[in-house]
């Protein structure tokens, strides 16, 4: 097609297309005839698209949302909505939730997400499902939503569609796929989905059977992923089991699920799991009180290995927690406070920066070779005294700029001060965010990551040992509030795999994010998806499908965060056929070979 023919049709496009105003959220929801309320709720919406000005109270956080608010978001606001992790959207669409995500999700433009954290949340969470629909009461500042007998079944034949969808992907990937499961399921949804349909006035029976048609639905995509064996199944867990039988245990219920390779948190909040002769000889902790007289890792390794499963040491390279370090005097900042992280507001200050957007956590500078130096052998020491099979290197980044400006920048260390004025002739404290030093200045930090992440790389290569890092998806974040080069790390071969996490419900999402990375990455380096869905509180059809796109992109496996959170009904599901192999029927020459094998009898 020529480029006159495709200008003509973009422009009829556009004018064709409805126009969608910001006043259209306060349509009113439009009812069916028959449809059934069955219930309805309403809440306070604390702001419209927040700004410093008009919701001062969540300016420090994530997209302007705050503790326990509930905010609406339009497009006016932007693409997407830039919250984090520790609440819950949904996408509405022609006043109807289309869609629930989970984080920093895109904004519809013929529509609005609505975003809970906290309390907010938990009314999210027992009010709003895909198929609620939804009014905004602009005279009261009020969000209303109603769960009809139309919603459920908007819910049931959406997830049929996909489920549907599912299935043929599978058809025509894997050998022998077994549909017959999520084919009765689809065959039982929609079963009831007619028998709702046939008596609309019958108030009861609507009720009854739309919701029994949205449960088989959800069985469906329960149901609908095989097995892939090559696959890395694996869960972030922090440990709790003081004694060898507790992690024989927890490895057991793993194994239950299908897990075949634990990230096992080793170094965290400052301290080890384990006695630590680096942690003694520095004069820090030496393990971790929860632990004491006891070693938890040689028996995470030794049983782990029992069961053909995997240990990777889940390592918070320069994160120590949220501990004022003037609590213990054998923390790693009361021992070294110039190792601290600070910002350009406490560049004075003798004392470490905690960063607000991190829970106040505390930070290591990772400029100074110091630093560098303590978490190379601690690394060596695990490596050499316990023989993990992975390193998983997580905070491998500066704390989180919350604002493009120098004021809300990390890493105004004396150390880094003075080692950027002799590269530069300039103390960074005087560099404004406009000035054609600021580059050098991002990049100068950044290369102190990537210095760091070359070091562990080629430790684990000559200990043959899988080096591993925790990424952010979106390169240019990464790079803007973290300082995070992971492109670098990839290209340059310092790295065998990433965990990007994916703080979010949505697939969608999820794809996008993950064929960002795939784009960028080097060819060498193995992608397994971090995946949120637990920790968030998703359902289990999000987890589901957010392991189907990772497997649509041909990502190396996944990692779930966290174990405590991926235990009860989501265990169930990921042993239906995601983690765990269910019996398929055989194919017909091997059902022949068998039958000729029970007539004649064993061969001699």
């Amino acid at each position: 097609m020529k480029l006159k023919q495709l200008a003509i049709i973009f422009i009829i496009t556009i004018l064709t297309s409805k126009v969608y105003a910001s006043d259209d959220i306060y349509n009113p929801v439009k009812f069916a005839r028959n449809e059934v309320t069955f219930s309805n709720s309403s809440i306070s919406i604390n702001v419209i698209n927040p700004t410093p000005k008009n919701n001062a109270t969540g300016s420090i956080f994530p997209g302007g949302r705050g503790a326990n608010q509930l905010v609406i978001y339009t497009s006016d606001f932007g693409e997407r909505t830039n919250t984090n992790e520790y609440g819950t959207e949904a996408i509405v669409q022609n006043n109807i939730v289309t869609m629930i995500s989970g984080a920093n999700s895109f904004i519809p433009l013929d529509g609005f997400v609505i975003s809970g954290h906290g309390s907010a949340k938990n009314w999210m969470n027992k009010n709003i499902t895909v198929g609620t629909k939804v009014y905004i009461d602009k005279t009261k500042n009020t969000l209303n939503v109603y769960t009809t007998s139309e919603s459920y079944m908007f819910e049931a034949e959406n997830k049929i569609t996909e489920a549907k969808n599912m299935m043929d992907y599978y058809k025509n990937k894997v050998p022998y796929y077994n549909s017959k499961t999520p084919n009765n399921h689809i065959t039982a949804a929609q079963n009831y989905l007619k028998k709702a349909k046939k008596d609309p006035d019958n108030q009861d029976h609507l009720k009854k059977y739309s919701k029994l048609a949205v449960e088989e639905a959800n069985d469906t995509i329960i149901s609908v992923l095989p097995y892939i064996p090559k696959e890395l199944k694996g869960v972030w867990i922090r440990p709790t089991e003081t004694s060898s039988f507790q992690i024989v245990s927890t490895l057991n219920k793993m194994q239950d699920i299908g897990i075949d390779n634990v990230f096992l948190e080793t170094f965290y909040h400052g301290k080890t799991i384990f006695p630590s002769k680096t942690m003694k000889d520095y004069g820090f902790v030496v393990q971790n009180e929860q632990f004491n007289k006891f070693d938890p890792l040689k028996i995470w390794i030794q049983e782990a290995h029992k069961r053909d499963m995997k240990i990777h040491i889940w390592f918070q390279s320069f994160y120590v927690g949220n501990s004022n370090p003037a609590n213990n005097s054998k923390s790693i900042l009361a021992v070294h406070p110039e190792w601290g992280n600070k910002t350009k507001a406490d560049y004075l200050s003798k004392t470490p920066t905690s960063s607000k957007s991190e829970h106040n956590g505390y930070f290591l500078d990772p400029a100074n070779p110091k630093v560098q130096e303590f978490l190379l052998k601690l690394l060596s020491e695990i490596i050499c005294t316990y023989k993990p099979d992975g390193i998983n290197l997580d905070y491998i980044r500066y704390p989180q700029a919350i604002s493009k400006n120098e004021s809300g920048s990390w890493g105004f260390t004396e150390y880094a001060r003075k080692d950027f004025k002799d590269l530069y002739n300039t103390d960074p404290v005087n560099i404004k965010y406009n000035d054609n030093l600021w580059q050098d200045w991002e990049n100068y930090r950044r290369e102190k990551i990537t210095n760091f992440v070359a070091k562990a790389g080629t430790l684990g290569r000559e200990n043959n040992v899988y080096v591993s890092t925790v990424i952010f998806p979106d390169i240019e974040s990464a790079l803007n509030t973290k300082q995070q080069d992971w492109r670098t790390w990839s290209k340059r071969d310092f790295v065998d795999g990433f965990t990007p996490l994916f703080l979010t419900y949505d697939p969608k999402m999820v794809a996008e994010m993950m064929n960002d990375v795939m784009n960028i990455k080097g060819g060498k380096t193995n992608i397994y998806a971090g995946i949120f869905v637990t920790f968030m509180g998703g359902s289990n059809e999000d987890l589901i499908r957010q392991i189907h796109e990772t497997r649509k992109l041909k990502a190396d496996g996944v990692v779930l965060f966290d174990y405590a959170h991926t235990r009860g009904t989501y265990a169930e599901t990921l042993a239906k056929g995601a983690f765990k192999p269910v019996k398929q029927p055989q194919p017909k020459q091997e059902q022949k070979k068998k039958k000729w094998f029970l007539f004649f009898g064993k061969k001699k």
